[in-house]
């Protein structure tokens, strides 16, 4: 069983007063075979967290368990865990067989069985035909499904990825998130996937960690964490692109947007969850553009994207961003427009903490 808990987990490096504290007590249980992707900026802690799953990093305070075993002071080849990295880490001088074999031979693994976990993987990944070459003679797809196929055969309680889709062009990324997804299907293997590409995270993911400054901001699955942010930073980092986020005064149905020369009052469709200091989030799919829009937005500049088109201007100082059909006029840069914002799609966050308020 691949069940990972992770429990109340600090990571500091250094003692005494001047030690850095990269993790704050980060808590997560992952049921056995559920794909979970941790996401966030670089430098939040998204790495170190997964490295101490893995036991490349020690715990400074917390517990860890796999499978139900306490794995703190357990070496890194006793987890009973397979890591694929970013750079693949393969061995230039042996063929893919022998990449994917190696870890079993050390493992004293008989020679039938070798065999038959090597073939199998090699055909999950397709990459039978290339089983003779070298990683040079190999693209960086190619790699990357090899580096797989030596995790696949280790057969462990988890799969831990670390960014492995960085090194690769955009449209070979897509194309080996489809084969990740595939793989996980076939599997089942419970899964920690970490990168710092939200788009990987929304489309991989079963349920997400999102990571800021080495705390864990939102834990759930990725319709919740784009339909319900816990938190403004939540709000801007997830999406593409992110929420409109603008920080004002509500006052019932009124919302005074910036501050000084730059203020701009909006009429809300329903009312603030309290009076004060907010911050008001709306996605730009969910504000449309009308004559008898409550909002104005001065616009600065047009993005073509194919089937749809964003248009980017400002709101009480604010840059405010609009999600548009492709199909429809747009508006001239320099254009003075109205906006009508979606009833129930307004967001609230409080503009001290960026924790959620109301529903």
């Amino acid at each position: 069983m691949g069940a990972i808990r992770i429990h109340n987990v600090v990571k500091r490096y250094g003692k005494g007063p001047k030690a850095n504290q990269v993790i704050h007590g980060v808590s997560a249980d992952i049921t056995d075979g559920e794909f979970i992707v941790i996401v966030g900026p670089s430098g939040c802690g998204k790495s170190t967290l997964l490295r101490m799953v893995a036991g490349l990093e020690e715990i400074s305070e917390g517990e860890i368990s796999i499978g139900g075993r306490v794995v703190n002071d357990v070496e890194p080849a006793d987890r009973d865990i397979a890591m694929v990295f970013q750079n693949y880490a393969l061995y230039p001088h042996m063929s893919v067989y022998d990449n994917m074999a190696y870890g079993l031979k050390i493992a004293k693994v008989p020679k039938a069985e070798i065999e038959a976990r090597v073939q199998k993987a090699a055909k999950i990944l397709e990459i039978g035909p290339f089983l003779q070459r070298t990683p040079r003679q190999l693209s960086g797809g190619q790699r990357q499904r090899v580096a797989m196929g030596r995790a696949i055969v280790r057969q462990p309680a988890a799969f831990l990825f670390d960014e492995p889709l960085s090194n690769l062009d955009a449209k070979l990324r897509a194309q080996t998130r489809l084969e990740i997804q595939k793989l996980h299907r076939e599997l089942g293997v419970t899964s920690l996937f970490v990168t710092h590409d939200q788009v990987e995270a929304m489309t991989l993911a079963q349920r997400m960690i999102v990571m800021n400054a080495g705390r864990m901001e939102q834990i759930g699955t990725p319709e919740q964490v784009y339909g319900k942010p816990a938190s403004s930073f939540v709000a801007s980092f997830i999406g593409s692109p992110p929420m409109n986020l603008l920080t004002g005064q509500a006052d019932g149905t009124r919302f005074a947007a910036g501050s000084g020369a730059d203020a701009t009052t909006l009429l809300l469709p329903a009312a603030a969850p309290r009076a004060g200091a907010l911050v008001l989030g709306l996605r730009p799919e969910h504000v449309e553009i009308a004559d008898d829009g409550l909002w104005p937005l001065q616009v600065e500049t047009l993005e073509m994207l194919g089937a749809e088109r964003l248009v980017h201007g400002r709101l009480g100082g604010a840059l405010f961003t609009v999600r548009m059909d492709a199909t429809l006029a747009p508006p001239q840069v320099g254009q003075a427009v109205r906006l009508r914002p979606a009833p129930g799609r307004l967001h609230w966050f409080d503009a001290g903490t960026g924790l959620r308020v109301g529903d």
